[in-house]
């Protein structure tokens, strides 16, 4: 690859590629001045004839680069086709594009693409306008019930508050109970008599429960079953046991805490149990007081 005067490589080697000056073929050099200088001071014609020469000279100092007159214009170098820098050599400084290479096809311009408006969308092909509502079929009116015609009607039991069968006690005095109880207590029982004269009373079971007791002003008690007397029994408490009626139409009893206990058949129930009654049971509570329980 040949040198320019300019320093420039290029790859022709008569004009330089990038300044276009020439780099070989100068023609020589006319005499150098100071072999011309003493003609020309010894006669005055041999100055003059001179005169030529040093004129030819100029071209070739020219040629080294000493002569002021400019040499050939160069041409415009050629702009890179990928990146627009001009050309310098075989390839491009800017993007290193050969110039020498013949299927290159020049790149599109870099820079912000242009702005394509977007296109209207396609609905899928599955796509299927929606059905048309269809408006709601109006409900029929329901026939209203006819009302039976007013008549006699027949009470159900189920419309009776329990206990729906009649439920009753006798209260009495019960020697042979009374006999058990002082061989228990022994002489401390003794000071109880058996009562000479005790009329029977009768109580019909009503309500929800019917309380069994003395009546006390004092304490503001008033049982349903008042045991008060004549004749008193001592061995009965204030609130000594409660009837309790029973959803399924009967009664039980349930002994609250009584200092002397209650019997049920003659076996002693525990305080706070709830013992189911049966038509002809007995209950003994006291010193001798026995309450028979009847149904219907």
């Amino acid at each position: 690859m040949a040198v320019c005067p300019s320093g420039h490589d290029s790859a022709s080697d008569d004009f330089c590629d990038v300044c276009g000056m020439r780099i070989g073929g100068s023609p020589a050099t006319g005499p150098s001045p100071a072999a011309t200088g003493p003609s020309a001071g010894a006669t005055g014609p041999s100055a003059g004839a001179t005169g030529p020469s040093a004129a030819a000279t100029g071209p070739s100092r020219g040629a080294t680069g000493a002569s002021p007159w400019p040499g050939p214009a160069a041409a415009p170098a050629e702009p890179c086709p990928r990146c627009g820098t001009p050309r310098t050599g075989q390839f491009c400084e800017a993007c290193g594009f050969n110039f020498s290479a013949p299927s290159f096809t020049p790149a599109t311009p870099t820079g912000p693409a242009p702005s394509v408006p977007p296109s209207p969308s396609v609905p899928p092909t599955s796509w299927a306008p929606p059905a048309p509502s269809v408006p709601p079929i109006p409900s029929v009116a329901s026939t209203p019930p006819v009302s039976p015609a007013p008549g006699p009607t027949t009470p159900s039991m189920s419309s009776f508050p329990y206990p729906q069968a009649t439920w009753t006690v006798v209260v009495a005095a019960d020697r042979a109970y009374y006999e058990r109880v002082q061989a228990l207590t022994g002489p401390e029982g003794a000071a109880v008599a058996f009562p000479s004269y005790c009329a029977e009373r009768r109580f019909q079971l009503v309500g929800n429960q019917m309380r069994i007791g003395r009546r006390s002003v004092s304490r503001g008690l008033a049982p349903e079953i008042d045991l008060t007397g004549p004749p008193a029994d001592p061995g009965i408490s204030r609130l000594h046991a409660v009837l309790i009626a029973t959803p399924d139409g009967n009664w039980a009893v349930l002994d609250p805490g009584s200092a002397n206990g209650t019997l049920v058949n003659g076996s002693e129930i525990g305080i706070g149990d709830q013992v189911p009654l049966h038509d002809g049971d007995r209950i003994n509570l006291g010193a001798w007081t026995a309450i028979t329980v009847h149904r219907g």
